[in-house]
């Protein structure tokens, strides 16, 4: 690993070693209690989903919460019927859902499909999301003690800014795949370790299983930590060359069998969403392409910050900017990297590496206070249709650049603590347990600089201090539904459609009712990722008549004059989701939509408290 002193290279490496030896037998107790503090964290943040559990939703992107909801009952659901969990048919019926080329979390919600089974996938959404930026700053914490700072204070508050960073939060507002990066500072040890003389064999193997089972969580944050490793392991070596020249075989013996092993382990699933049904090439025509971090995101508080304000959305962007450091951590980070730059390795890659990463995340064309300008960012040199990168946002490599901000103020704070006085064993037989005294007023001159050092971090770090997540009510579903009263409308091979029929637009309420129910019956459409007619990703299913009728009204507040031809179409969609009942609960938009659907597949039938089409008679 990279180490801080140049001086005692080999000794700190082996410190690093034994207490990570230590760590495996007894966590010491500021372990257990940074850990303790980390989950502590995890329940504040997501304080307002337990108010009320069941009936809570992300307000910053509702959608991508149930999504996500969705994912869980689609884990429970394949490993209570056994099904491939690779893809899903209980979405956009009948063609399915490839969940590969979807953000479908399966390290996650398949491990814990007994808990969504009990709880339901609301509690075990709510819980994970806390548990995983816990984690996150936990293995995090545990790289930094036991490989790059003495300090355990300096350990525990790098840690919490890993795990808790103001990106890292904001993407907490429904996107928890984002937050999972508990495997990452794992993965990264374990690439540094593969030049342990004699252990290339075992830590390779160790870098593949890591690395197979991050690409089932996110492997979007397994590229950039790619990235990031491709761009570090060289500047370490070029350092550390005299040291690291002889090691160098071992370093690409265990990249090789890593490799070997991810490849064995996850290679067909990687098939599967380049090939499997309803895969798809590229992604919006590139849309996602040109999204760069904005440049005032980074001298910015989030909204999800103490020191934020919800204006700061309407002009910067929503979910997609990671940075919202502020400028006094910015300016804390710069001065840091410059007074660490001669004397700490680790602190001269990371500053590297965090500027680079900075430099490219600006996208094709650089973003100010939320508008583009005219100046071209560095992402214009690349081709708009390279593999992997074509579908990648480039603001997310700021994402890298966060992650060396928290190693910076972990150095940062692990240096202020170095210059503490420190017993010593003199030769004239001194006891190592006496304080060692300082003549004149050096010392008090250090105490206070030592102090006004620590006050620099905190006043830097505090208005980054995170907010439980926003949230808001969310109506269940009709119980109708909840009750299986549905059942005898729904026989095998035939779907229910619900209205509005869900999309990433619309029907958020109706894709629950399929979460909510442990997906017993199929749906049309849905929120998802897919192909459109020519092949090319699009965000849900190919829009068809109805679909876009109902759509309308709803966007509208009043029904279309339904015509013979809206009939006839109508009918051939039922046909092709293969629909034996519509149904249409409570919504805002109800009594339009109710004249639509009465105008095309006649009066329906109140049952329970939702109105009813059976259409069965219809479509054959």
């Amino acid at each position: 690993m990279v180490d801080n002193s140049s001086d005692a290279e080999a000794g700190s490496t082996e410190v690093g070693r034994s207490r990570q030896r230590r760590f495996f037998r007894t966590p010491a107790r500021a372990d257990v209690l940074a850990i303790g503090a980390y989950v502590l964290l995890g329940v504040f943040v997501c304080a307002n989903y337990w108010v009320d559990v069941n009936h809570r939703v992300s307000s910053h992107l509702p959608t991508d919460h149930s999504w996500f909801e969705w994912l869980f009952a689609h884990g429970a659901y394949s490993v209570q019927h056994l099904e491939n969990p690779l893809f899903s048919a209980r979405q956009n019926a009948p063609d399915g859902v490839n969940m590969m080329a979807n953000t479908s979390l399966l390290g996650v919600t398949l491990p814990l499909a007994p808990l969504t089974w009990l709880f339901g996938p609301q509690v075990t959404y709510a819980l994970y999301l806390g548990g995983a930026l816990a984690a996150t700053a936990g293995t995090s914490y545990w790289m930094l003690s036991r490989y790059l700072v003495s300090s355990r204070g300096a350990a525990f508050v790098g840690g919490a800014f890993l795990g808790f960073a103001p990106g890292i939060i904001h993407h907490a507002n429904g996107q928890p795949n984002f937050v999972s990066n508990f495997l990452l500072p794992l993965i990264v040890v374990r690439v540094f370790r593969l030049t342990e003389p004699g252990r290339w064999l075992r830590n390779g193997l160790v870098l593949g299983l890591l690395v197979a089972y991050q690409i089932f969580i996110n492997e979007e944050m397994l590229l950039l930590t790619a990235l990031a490793c491709a761009v570090v392991v060289p500047l370490y070596v070029a350092f550390r060359w005299s040291r690291m020249r002889d090691q160098i075989w071992n370093l690409l013996r265990g990249v090789g069998v890593g490799g070997a092993v991810a490849l064995l382990l996850a290679g067909y699933p990687i098939w599967y969403q380049f090939n499997g049904p309803q895969s798809y090439r590229g992604l919006q025509g590139g849309v996602f392409h040109n999204w760069g971090e904005d440049l005032r995101a980074f001298v910015t508080y989030s909204r999800d910050t103490i020191a934020g304000t919800p204006e700061v959305e309407k002009t910067i962007g929503v979910t997609e900017q990671n940075t919202w450091l502020g400028w006094p951590l910015v300016g804390l980070v710069v001065l840091v990297a410059v007074l660490l730059w001669r004397t700490s390795v680790a602190a001269r890659i990371a500053a590297l590496l965090g500027a680079g990463f900075a430099l490219f995340s600006l996208g094709r064309q650089i973003r100010y206070d939320g508008r583009l300008t005219e100046h071209e960012g560095p992402w214009h040199l690349l081709p708009e249709d390279l593999p992997l990168i074509e579908m990648m946002m480039p603001t997310r490599l700021s994402l890298v650049t966060v992650a060396t901000v928290g190693i910076l103020v972990a150095l940062a704070w692990d240096e202020v603590a170095k210059s503490r006085p420190r017993p010593f064993a003199s030769n004239g037989g001194t006891p190592a347990s006496a304080p060692l005294e300082v003549a004149g007023p050096v010392e008090p001159v250090r105490r206070r600089l030592r102090i006004m050092a620590y006050a620099a971090i905190a006043l830097a770090l505090l208005p980054i201090i995170p907010r439980p997540l926003p949230a808001m009510r969310i109506d269940p579903p009709p119980q109708f539904i909840t009750s299986g009263a549905w059942r005898p409308y729904v026989p095998a091979g035939r779907t229910l459609v619900p209205v509005p029929i869900p999309s990433n637009v619309h029907g958020l309420s109706t894709l629950r009712w399929s979460a909510l129910t442990g997906q017993e019956f199929p749906i049309p459409a849905g929120y998802f990722i897919g192909p459109d007619t020519e092949g090319y990703g699009v965000f849900g299913a190919p829009s068809r008549p109805t679909s876009l009728l109902i759509y309308g009204t709803m966007d509208r507040g009043a029904a279309p004059v339904v015509t013979e031809e809206n009939r006839r179409q109508a009918i051939e969609d039922l046909r092709f989701w293969k629909a034996s009942v519509v149904v249409l609960g409570d919504h805002p938009a109800t009594p339009a939509l109710h004249v639509l659907l009465a105008g095309l597949f006649g009066p329906g039938q109140r049952v329970d408290d939702v109105w009813l089409w059976d259409v069965r008679p219809l479509v054959g």
